[in-house]
Formats: C-alpha cells, sequence, structure tokens
C-alpha cells in the first residue's frame, strides 16, 4: 500500500496525485492521509512514489471545477474520492463526468455542491461587529460553517470590504485583512469575537423596517438559514416577534391597500374605457416583460364571474384571457357544467404575465401579494361594472386577492359564502393545476371537482340551491 499526505487546497492533492498517475497506481492500493491528520503507528512516514519528469496525462477541466470546491469537504475520504474519479478519468473514461448516476461522479459532485453551498452560507450569514482599540476600528465576525472553507470564502470580503479592516474567525482556521493581504491562522473560539456593538440597535431598526411579512416563509427559512448560524445573527432576536405578527400584517395589508392602479383607471366605469385605460398601467413591473395587458371578457351584465391568477403564455401573446392550455380544460370543464362560456365574463386578478425566461420558453411564476394588491384596482372597477351575482375564483392566488392570504382552497373548495361582492362567492380548482397534476387518475379527480363545483355555481344562479347567508371570515 501507498501512503499519500496532499498539502492543503487543490495545488496540494495536484502534486501528490502526480506521480500516483504517471505510474497508473490504481486507488486500491493508495490509502490518503488528509493534512493534519495523525502519523501512522511507529512514526512511519508516507510513501513517496518517484515522480517523472514528465507532465502527467490530460485530465478534463470539468474535473477541475469541482475538486476545486471538493478538496475543502471536511470528509477524511475526500482525497479517496478525487483520486477514485481522476483515475477512472485518464484511464479510458473521459467522458465519465457526463454519467451523473456513476457512483464515484455522484460522491464528488456532492462533496463540491456541499461546500458550494457551505461558501454561499458563508458570504450571507457573516455579521462584522466594531471593535475599537488604540491602533483604531476593526470589523470581528465569528462563524461556523460546517467545512473549513474560509480560503474560499474570504476573498469575497476582501473584494467587498476592501478599505475596512476585519478578520473573520471560524473553528478551523482565521483569517485578516488589513487593506493590503488577506493573512490565514489558526481557528479561534466564540468567545474571541465580540457579542455585539453599539450599531446592533440601528442594524435592527432597518430590519425590522424591510421585513416583508407577506414573503415569509418559516420552513424555507430555517431551511435557508440552519438554526446553528442564530446566534450569531443580530435579526435572529427579532425573527420570532417578526413572525408572529406577520399574518396579521399582511391581513392588514390585503384589506386596506392603497392598489397602485388607482391612479390609471378612467373617469368614466365603462368596460371599454377600462380595457382602454388599462393599456397604459404601469402600477407594477409585470408590465415591462409582458406583450401586453390581458384584461377581462364577457358580457357587462354577466350573472357569473370567473377570476383566475393571471394570464399565461398563450393570453400574453393573444391577450384575452383563458385562451391556452387551462383555457381549454376550463371550456371543457363549463361544457360539462352547462355553461356557456360566452354568457360568463372571465377576468384575473392580475392583468400582466409574470414569467421566467427559460431559453425560448416562459415559464410561469406566481405573482407576490404586492403585485395583486397592485392589480386589485382593475378588479374592484370590473367588480362595480359587472355587479355579477356569483363569483368563482380559479385557484388559491384569484381566492386570496378577494380574502387574504391565510385562505385555505383545501379547506374551502366548492364552499358558497355571501360576499360583500356578490350574492355567492366560492373558489374551486385552477384548470392549470388540472394539467400539473402528477398522475390522470389525479388529473381527472381534480377535473370532476372543477366541474361539480362550476353546477354548484350554475344551481345558485337558477335558485337550485339556497343562496348562502353565512360569510366568509379565513382563519
Amino acid at each position: 500500500m501507498i501512503r499519500a499526505r496532499p498539502g492543503p487546497g487543490l495545488e496540494g492533492f495536484r502534486t501528490a496525485a502526480r506521480p500516483l498517475l504517471q505510474q497508473s497506481i490504481p486507488p486500491e492500493q493508495v490509502v490518503w492521509q488528509p493534512p493534519g491528520a495523525q502519523a501512522e503507528l511507529f512514526g512511519e512516514e508516507p510513501t513517496r512514489p518517484n515522480a517523472s519528469p514528465h507532465p502527467g496525462p490530460p485530465v478534463p477541466r470539468a474535473f477541475f471545477e469541482h475538486a476545486q470546491q471538493a478538496v475543502y469537504h471536511r470528509s477524511p475520504q475526500r482525497y479517496d474520492a478525487l483520486y477514485r474519479l481522476l483515475y477512472r478519468l485518464v484511464s479510458g473514461e473521459p467522458e465519465l463526468l457526463e454519467v451523473a448516476s456513476d457512483p464515484d461522479v455522484s460522491r464528488v459532485r456532492a462533496l463540491s455542491q456541499a461546500v458550494r453551498r457551505d461558501v454561499h452560507k458563508t458570504h450571507a450569514f457573516v455579521r462584522f461587529r466594531r471593535v475599537l482599540s488604540e491602533e483604531g476600528e476593526r470589523f470581528v465576525a465569528w462563524h461556523r460553517p460546517d467545512n473549513p472553507i474560509l480560503q474560499l470564502a474570504a476573498p469575497f470580503f476582501r473584494e467587498r470590504f476592501p478599505n475596512m479592516c476585519w478578520s473573520i474567525l471560524t473553528p478551523d482556521e482565521s483569517c485578516y485583512w488589513d487593506g493590503e493581504a488577506l493573512v490565514y491562522g489558526p481557528g479561534a473560539p466564540r468567545s474571541a469575537a465580540p457579542e455585539s456593538d453599539e450599531l446592533e440597535e440601528l442594524f435592527l431598526a432597518y430590519y425590522r423596517s424591510i421585513f416583508n411579512p407577506a414573503r415569509l416563509n418559516l420552513p424555507v427559512m430555517q431551511g435557508e438559514m440552519p438554526a446553528k448560524h442564530w446566534s450569531t445573527l443580530p435579526e435572529a432576536r427579532v425573527i420570532h416577534e417578526l413572525a408572529r405578527a406577520s399574518p396579521e400584517r399582511v391581513r392588514e395589508m390585503l384589506e386596506r391597500p392603497r392598489s397602485a392602479a388607482q391612479e390609471f383607471l378612467p373617469e368614466g366605469e365603462t368596460l371599454p374605457a377600462l380595457v382602454s385605460a388599462a393599456k397604459s398601467c404601469t402600477a407594477c413591473p409585470l408590465h415591462e416583460p409582458a406583450t401586453q395587458v390581458v384584461f377581462g371578457e364577457g358580457p357587462g351584465g354577466a350573472e357569473l364571474m370567473l377570476v383566475g391568477e393571471q394570464p399565461g403564455d398563450q393570453e400574453d401573446r393573444q391577450g384575452r384571457p383563458f385562451v391556452g392550455p387551462a383555457g381549454k380544460v376550463l371550456n371543457d370543464a363549463l361544457a360539462a357544467a352547462g355553461i356557456d362560456r360566452s354568457a360568463v365574463y372571465l377576468t384575473n386578478a392580475v392583468k400582466h404575465f409574470k414569467f421566467e425566461p427559460r431559453g425560448k420558453r416562459r415559464l410561469h411564476q406566481r405573482p407576490r401579494v404586492g403585485e395583486v394588491i397592485a392589480c386589485r384596482a382593475w378588479l374592484d372597477a370590473e367588480l362595480r361594472v359587472v355587479k355579477p351575482r356569483v363569483i368563482v375564483c380559479l385557484g388559491n392566488t384569484a381566492a386570496q386577492s378577494f380574502v387574504g392570504s391565510r385562505f385555505s382552497l383545501q379547506r374551502y373548495r366548492g364552499r358558497a359564502f355571501r360576499q360583500p361582492w356578490a350574492e355567492a362567492w366560492l373558489a374551486t380548482y385552477h384548470p392549470a393545476a388540472i394539467l400539473r397534476a402528477p398522475t390522470a387518475d389525479a388529473r381527472a379527480e381534480a377535473f370532476e371537482a372543477l366541474v361539480a363545483d362550476l353546477r354548484a355555481a350554475r344551481a345558485l344562479l337558477a335558485g337550485e340551491l339556497t343562496l348562502p347567508t353565512e360569510p366568509l371570515d379565513a382563519p
């Protein structure tokens, strides 16, 4: 067996691996000893194979893109994983990295991704505290990454704070920037860094002011901001306080918003006037990438109004609601429920298509609460002009545009309520959700539920069902 002890970083691994590859030594014959590992019993030194004066075999560049991250992983098997993959790449499998399912490839990629994620969290979660001394002002932070990645992460702070003198301390290593050079040293305990400084209260006031309760998602936050980092994050002191207050703050935002579209409304509210005025609406940024506004469509005195989330790709191109794949599903559901589409007023809570470009495709993105609020004035105007007797909301976003973000489609789907906007109001599945259902059985079940809810709306209009007297107060 050959024992190899690489130096630090990628260059240390390359220096140790090169003579092994030159002599075609297979991975099974190499025992890797990470830097700093205890020496073998009886003080045996690592075996150093004779290096050839010739350069090693060519290695795909993609390998080094993964290796320069993976080599900083804490796993003691990282060098073995890298060498196994490297040996196969230069021994007749140069395309191996394209086989994502290969165990050696997936192992190195997992190491690389873990380190890359760790570097990203270091950039996001390092918080400096100011320290004043006779030598002047210095900023000190303590952070606990999962892996010893400070040499990968520190250059980011050098570029971001070039005029500050700062130190970042971690359990494995530390780094110091004096305005000219980055110097690395041994690790330090949490007690070596200050707990707080006089600027912290100002920062917390700023954090409270920019905190958006409508975007709060605690499971995602806890996944992206692990609890182990909270002790060094000043904002962690107020996260629970802000989270507890978020539902009520969002409810207030939705119940008493001033829609940004209000100033674009015409003086005389008729459907033609609204359609014309909406073309110039710039109340939210969604108008910029969209092809055109997609306003509601249908008779001005329609007794039934259907409200969706937002136009899709085909709607954006044609300027009409529900003309794409989801529109085809809706047409089939209306026909199955015995409802003439031409007698229905169709609209959306948001009038512009929100999407993410993906090559030549435009992928739907759910509108944010602020974008729904910005567009609310147009929906209110449509309600005033059309005066529907029954409103059916298609999907959660449409329903929440009426009653707030705490509405749950799973809980209230198909139940009719008396609301200020109509004699009866209910919510059901959006046709697009039916298209996204994972199986044919799930799609069929959701479609039948949509048809049943549309039939209930028709029955309410025909007097075949008793109009509701109970208002909805979403808990």
